[in-house]
């Protein structure tokens, strides 16, 4: 009898779960960068850093609320193509090459079941950032707008430091 792989075995349950109608827990990242507009205003972010993570993205999730994202970075830049499979709540797409906004893809369509649209522009990108829809326009972000990630410091045992979104109260 051939060796049998650990993986092939392991793999059959959970596919036999996703063809019964399985949907696997939403993914929810912690706060580790932020994108300041200003000094007093930044978009703190889940950063999906892996293939994995990106592939999720903000499936299955609620509405984000205000100044709250997630950022999908590419290194080296690539052609981003994404769409909303299993994203109940619309979404603004910021694609970023080389610190600036090259595109937006505003108020994108939930689709709850294939086939979806793709989004993303024809070019290249070293990022792309996804915020709750209609944020893009009120925080005054358009093509050509600078951006600038920046991590978050996180202490072991401490809720990441939460970036300024307006002045502290007296």
């Amino acid at each position: 009898m051939a060796p049998r792989a650990w993986g092939a075995g392991l793999a059959l349950p959970g596919m036999a779960l996703l063809l019964c109608g399985f949907t696997p827990p939403p993914q929810w990242l912690p706060i580790t960068a932020q994108w300041c507009l200003t000094p007093n205003r930044c978009i703190a972010l889940e950063v999906a850093d892996t293939p994995e993570r990106q592939s999720k993205g903000l499936q299955l999730r609620p509405a984000l609320p205000p100044l709250r994202g997630m950022w999908f970075p590419y290194s080296p830049p690539s052609l981003a193509r994404f769409w909303m499979h299993r994203t109940p709540e619309p979404l603004d797409m910021l694609f970023v090459r080389g610190g600036r906004v090259v595109a937006i893809e505003a108020h994108t369509t939930p689709c709850l079941r294939l086939p979806c649209r793709s989004y993303g522009p024809d070019q290249e990108v070293d990022g792309v950032l996804e915020l709750a829809a209609g944020q893009a326009e009120a925080l005054g972000i358009a093509v050509g707008s600078p951006v600038g990630i920046e991590p978050v410091t996180i202490t072991p045992g401490r809720p990441p430091a939460r970036p300024p979104s307006a002045p502290a109260p007296d």
